[in-house]
């Protein structure tokens, strides 16, 4: 009996050495080494801004480095298709934007695809676009606003940062809604488009509201409407399209989290929560809310969810405008 007991307790004590390393084999640490994300942006962009604020908070809570690596180029494609190749052990993050679904809708020929080749981790926030005018129009509503743009036909311009971008298509949808004939005139990026925008060469821009802020509340830019479901808290004075009388009218640069397609579920919903439970910090809404943000923080499931809502969206506005990158 007592040689019965022993071999028992000798089984027992080896299952409970045994026990820690089987529950590490189910569920390794995570990260057990430096995490790449990769911003689609160069650095000082509001991509760029958002993604440093994340990981600042990243690296506390995962006591690794979570480093970022700005890929720039080709509308966000040439660092997709990074990290649609790269991979899936979590170590290797992408910092994507809406303009992965309407990139998706340009480009003829990509070496990924824009929703299979990914494994969406968390929609972070949107920051809505804004119809601005300049001042010296004298234009303060979005009736007024039409009326400008119909009695100039083909005359109206507006600007954007680049064929293809959401300011782009936004104007275009636009177009369509009110069957007007603006102009878009096309720049290399936000700042030289807000440069011509304040020196009167061009008329509008539906442009991401964080660029635009420090102008509206130095009244260099006039704000007519928001194009988003509902008002925003940094700017509650601005109303929304659906308020100024033109409904079902919202675009937004949105920042969201991918990862390669063949990151493990499990390990998927671990990162998940670990980057929206960041994003709920007090200090990092804030700063979210500071930048014209809505801050979102939602599951896998429900910004796979999104991203395909997105991507038909933006491929109905684009086959109505015709862009196409070769």
């Amino acid at each position: 009996m007592q040689h019965i007991t022993r071999r028992l307790a000798l089984h027992g004590a080896l299952a409970a050495a045994l026990a820690p390393n089987l529950a590490s084999a189910q569920n390794p640490t995570f990260p057990t080494d430096n995490v790449r994300l990769v911003v689609p942006y160069a650095a000082g962009g509001a991509t760029d801004i958002v993604a440093r604020a994340v990981t600042d908070k990243l690296n506390v809570r995962w006591d690794k480095p979570v480093v970022i690596d700005n890929k720039p180029g080709a509308g966000t494609t040439l660092a997709a298709a990074q990290v649609a190749r790269g991979p899936g052990d979590g170590h290797l993050l992408y910092m994507t934007t809406s303009a992965h679904t309407i990139s998706a809708n340009l480009y003829k020929k990509l070496d990924y695809d824009p929703l299979k080749s990914f494994a969406p981790l968390t929609l972070i926030a949107k920051v809505p676009l804004v119809l601005v005018v300049r001042p010296s129009l004298n234009i303060k509503t979005l009736a007024e606003f039409t009326s400008y743009v119909r009695a100039h036909p083909d005359k109206a311009a507006y600007a954007s940062p680049g064929n293809g971008t959401a300011q782009h298509l936004t104007g275009e949808m636009f177009n369509t809604a009110m069957k007007t004939r603006m102009v878009h005139v096309p720049y290399r990026g936000d700042a030289p488009a807000i440069t011509d925008l304040l020196g009167g060469s061009v008329d509008a821009m539906f442009a991401t509201l964080t660029v635009v802020l420090p102008h509206i509340a130095s009244g260099k830019l006039q704000a007519i409407a928001l194009a988003n479901g509902s008002r925003v808290e940094k700017v509650p004075n601005i109303p929304t399209f659906a308020e100024a009388g033109l409904k079902n009218f919202e675009a937004a640069t949105w920042f969201g989290v991918l990862a390669p397609a063949s990151l493990p579920k499990g390990l998927r919903e671990r990162i998940s929560q670990d980057i929206r439970a960041v994003v709920e910090q007090p200090d990092l809404r804030a700063k979210l809310i500071e930048l014209g943000g809505e801050v979102i923080s939602n599951s896998p499931a429900d910004f796979e969810v999104f991203m395909q809502a997105e991507s038909q969206k933006w491929r109905d506005i684009v086959k109505l405008s015709g862009a196409v990158i070769d």
